[in-house]
């Protein structure tokens, strides 16, 4: 097994660990919200595990690169330049996933889950469009919405306080789920915050597969007599 043979194996372990990942931490906020409300889509944490980042983007667009990968540690259908090639085209798919996970997770963070936007858990505007994952500022990329005692808009604006609207850094009491609102802050930025790591860490496993998979193709690897193929 040559160099290539083995980091294409090793990426296609890499892989599959990863959408795994992806898949159950996209899971998790669908789960906790059919056990709070006995149903899906009434009252979510957030719009965005129903854009399926962890599930679709970090999961089922890895699948065929990873099975490939995988198939170089069995000396299969990856042990031959063309299966090689293969394996960086279809890589080209799980970048495109990675980079749906990445765009998805970082405008979660960014927005914050339903429970701190202004109209509370409405899922009016939980509908899926492009132009909403090109609206991204990173620059908003400040989780005011973990950090401050509470997101919530206050009714009572002559009652507020300093303490109320100013971040008042990492709180003990946030990772904890005494309150609903805590609860879904602590799901949200602990999945979405996970989703983006995997987004990036498939995003550089699919692009060194694309260039090991074209050394693999131009160089040629090796069968068990050590020929080159």
């Amino acid at each position: 097994m040559t160099c290539c043979e083995g980091w294409t194996s090793c990426n296609g372990f890499s892989l599959l660990v990863l959408l795994l990942f992806g898949i159950v931490l996209n899971a998790i906020p669908l789960i906790v919200n059919f056990v709070d409300e006995g149903q899906f889509f009434h009252n979510p944490i957030s719009c965005f595990e129903w854009w399926f980042p962890g599930i679709i983007g970090a999961g089922l667009m890895v699948i065929p690169a990873a099975t490939m990968s995988l198939a170089a540690r069995k000396r299969a259908c990856c042990n031959n330049r063309t299966g090689m090639l293969l394996s960086s085209l279809l890589n080209v798919i799980t970048i495109i996933g990675a980079v749906y996970c990445i765009l998805v997770s970082t405008h979660a963070l960014i927005e914050g889950p339903l429970i701190c936007n202004s109209q509370g858990n409405s899922t009016s505007n939980c509908e899926f469009s492009f132009s909403n994952l090109s609206d991204t500022h990173p620059e908003f990329f400040n989780l005011q919405w973990f950090y401050k005692e509470s997101c919530i808009a206050p009714t009572d604006y002559t009652n507020l306080t300093v303490n109320s609207i100013m971040p008042s850094g990492w709180r003990e009491h946030s990772l904890h789920f005494n309150s609903k609102e805590n609860k879904h802050r602590t799901i949200h930025l602990t999945v979405f915050l996970g989703l983006l790591l995997v987004g990036i860490l498939e995003l550089l496993v699919g692009l060194s597969q694309i260039v090991i998979g074209f050394l693999g193709c131009f160089c040629g690897v090796t069968k068990r007599r050590n020929r080159i193929v």
